[in-house]
């Protein structure tokens, strides 16, 4: 089985996967991640799921240590993500892709990148990640800082408590801040 996979244009290490369809009278089949669809990709270890109401934004998250591949097999979710990698070739470019159980798309996001998603409709993402859950590695911006100019499809989210308290990007201690290239 194959996959259309193109690394994204304005984040670097970003890779966005177009899987392969296949369905009949009975329904369908996504092959939706294989390791070797992303050049140097660790191995994923742990598979999460998440549902989400209309409404609802989650983000901007990011690692030091841990990359995510997202795909969302149901409803539709406004994907935005921003390079924090200091000295990197695309730092504080921002990308903005809508994941559905329509278009299929998966991404997968390197560490260093910031990500969330904004729930446009009722929807469930799920994502594997290449890390176990470390606290000290789940790190965040503000989802509306003025530097990130996401296009998030709402104006007023709801929103959890700890993204409601993330700072902006220049308010974040230097020292949990990625740098170019990311040693993980």
């Amino acid at each position: 089985m194959g996959a259309a996979v193109q690394q994204c244009e304005s984040i670097a290490g970003v890779y966005v996967v177009t899987p392969q369809v296949f369905g009949d009278s009975r329904g369908q089949f996504v092959e939706t991640y294989r390791r070797e669809w992303i050049p140097g990709a660790r191995e994923m270890i742990q598979s999460n799921r998440a549902d989400r109401r209309e409404g609802a934004l989650v983000g901007l998250h990011y690692h030091l240590h841990q990359a995510d591949y997202w795909y969302v097999p149901f409803g539709t979710a406004r994907m935005v993500l921003h390079d924090l990698r200091a000295g990197g070739p695309t730092d504080g470019a921002t990308f903005t892709l809508d994941l559905s159980g329509e278009n299929h798309l998966g991404v997968y996001i390197p560490p260093g990148v910031a990500h969330g998603f904004a729930a446009l409709t009722d929807m469930t993402i799920t994502y594997l990640v290449d890390g176990y859950y470390n606290p000290a590695d789940e790190l965040g911006i503000a989802w509306n800082d003025p530097n990130v100019t996401a296009d998030w499809g709402f104006s007023d989210p709801v929103l959890s408590d700890r993204d409601q308290a993330n700072p902006t990007r220049r308010a974040i201690e230097p020292r949990l801040l990625p740098s170019w290239p990311l040693r993980t």
